[in-house]
């Protein structure tokens, strides 16, 4: 492609579209106008947007332009659009969260996430479908590489709009495999940062312990670029604390002082992955060779999905009372269901789960003295044909509960060429070498830089 044709720019993955501002050889606002473009030619077919305004787009591609060219100071994300799902408050535009029962909300001041895109010089063009208050039950959007398979939950329009071209960018949530899944099954970079480093201020709150918020992208470099200048203290997030930024976008783009070394970890949950998926895993375990080991969890390692359900319900229920008393017909029954079975759980029981969390990762200690990351199926397999769920998250709960960095990369594909998503895992706290590995990772598979930027 000619990264200068206006009509194609939306082909750019966000690093080089950047390169490509900064250097004036494209403006914001054909960068912006031409992901609109493709923005129209696949909304109908990809269903990925509960909001869009163009016009506001476009206006804050022309501010962005008037800012360069007055020789103001730009931020790291100076005029490329970026997604929403529709959890995420952002002020003067609709977040309804999934749900009859928010239509027509309106919020009135911006998250954290979105305060840190507009400080960046981001465009938000609008808001993504998420699923039923972000949980289980699906929403209109269909997986852009075949609409009669899903896109994965929850944070569904988030991974499809950036599959399909729509915003290079976009941001999710995972409570437990919101993020990762649905990157996967839709083809893209999905990375969950650590726990407490992107403040929820402003955000849908399910599970104040398991929130944590994820980026989409089409390369690793592009997710580390956003995850980046989402992370940050905020006041408002007790999980946030005052630290250092890390380093994401430079570590990444290095070379590991050495070859990594990988634990390959089929997990107790072995079974549920479908034949093709084994396969497929075998035969990237067979390429990688010496730099990958297997690595069993104890059997006991399955109880980490009760302890997890156990925090989510309990947290769902409490997050959700109003909702379910004032309107529980008008909730899904899988979402009724959680919430009832949260409402019976005691507190004891609640409080011993949360107590595994700090014990797990102190678990895991030793595993990352002396490998880099985990590698890990991210999904049960590709999407699953039809619309009516969103798929397993079995593959994200350990991981999600244990608040550890984890990273979707598009690396094998299943039947009919739907993409199969490979999961590295990292020690939390050590995102940005999650991110590094991840990209020498991919260039293992693929033999080029392509994917990684």
């Amino acid at each position: 492609m000619n990264a200068m044709d206006p009509a194609r720019a939306w082909q750019l993955p966000a690093a080089e579209a950047g390169r490509l501002l900064a250097a004036g050889r494209m403006s914001a606002e054909e960068y912006v106008a031409a992901c609109l473009g493709r923005l129209r030619e696949e909304e109908e077919r990809v269903r990925a947007w509960t909001f869009v305004d163009p016009e506001f787009a476009l206006q804050q591609a022309r501010e962005a332009d008037e800012r360069r060219s007055q020789g103001l100071p730009t931020g790291a994300l100076h005029g490329i659009p970026v997604g929403l799902k529709d959890i995420i408050d952002v002020g003067g535009m609709p977040t309804e969260d999934g749900t009859v029962l928010h239509a027509g909300r309106i919020a009135v001041a911006d998250s954290a996430v979105a305060r840190a895109l507009r400080v960046a010089g981001a465009v938000i063009p609008g808001k993504t479908v998420t699923t039923e208050l972000a949980t289980y039950a699906p929403g209109k959007t269909r997986n852009p590489h075949d609409p009669e398979h899903s896109p994965g939950g929850s944070s569904s329009g988030s991974a499809a709009a950036v599959a399909a071209g729509m915003v290079p960018l976009a941001v999710g949530t995972q409570t437990n495999g919101s993020v990762i899944r649905p990157a996967a099954y839709c083809g893209v970079v999905g990375f969950k940062p650590s726990f407490g480093l992107i403040p929820r201020t402003g955000i849908l709150t399910q599970s104040p312990p398991l929130d944590q918020v994820g980026v989409f992208a089409r390369t690793v470099e592009d997710a580390a670029l956003l995850a980046e200048v989402l992370i940050g203290y905020d006041e408002g997030d007790g999980a946030t604390t005052a630290r250092p930024r890390p380093p994401l976008l430079r570590v990444a783009g290095e070379e590991p002082p050495l070859p990594p070394l990988l634990a390959f970890v089929r997990t107790p949950m072995w079974g549920r992955l479908e034949t093709e998926a084994q396969e497929a895993f075998a035969e990237l375990v067979a390429h990688l060779g010496e730099r990958i080991e297997p690595f069993t969890l104890p059997d006991r390692a399955i109880e980490a999905l009760d302890w997890h359900r156990t925090i989510m319900e309990a947290d769902l229920a409490a997050s959700f009372e109003r909702e379910y008393v004032t309107g529980r017909d008008r909730l899904s029954a899988s979402l009724r269901g959680q919430i009832e079975r949260g409402r019976e759980v005691r507190a004891v029981d609640y409080r011993r789960a949360l107590a595994r969390i700090p014990i797990l990762n102190e678990g895991f200690e030793p595993l990352f003295e002396k490998y880099d990351a985990i590698l890990t199926p991210a999904t049960t397999g590709t999407a699953p044909r039809g619309l009516a769920s969103t798929g397993d998250p079995v593959f994200c709960t350990l991981w999600t509960l244990c608040g550890m960095p984890a990273v979707s990369l598009p690396l094998l594909a299943g039947a009919g060429g739907l993409p199969l998503g490979v999961q590295l895992v990292g020690r939390r706290g050590d995102d940005a070498r999650l991110l590094r590995t991840a990209r020498w990772l991919w260039n293992a598979v693929s033999g080029s830089g392509s994917g990684a930027g």
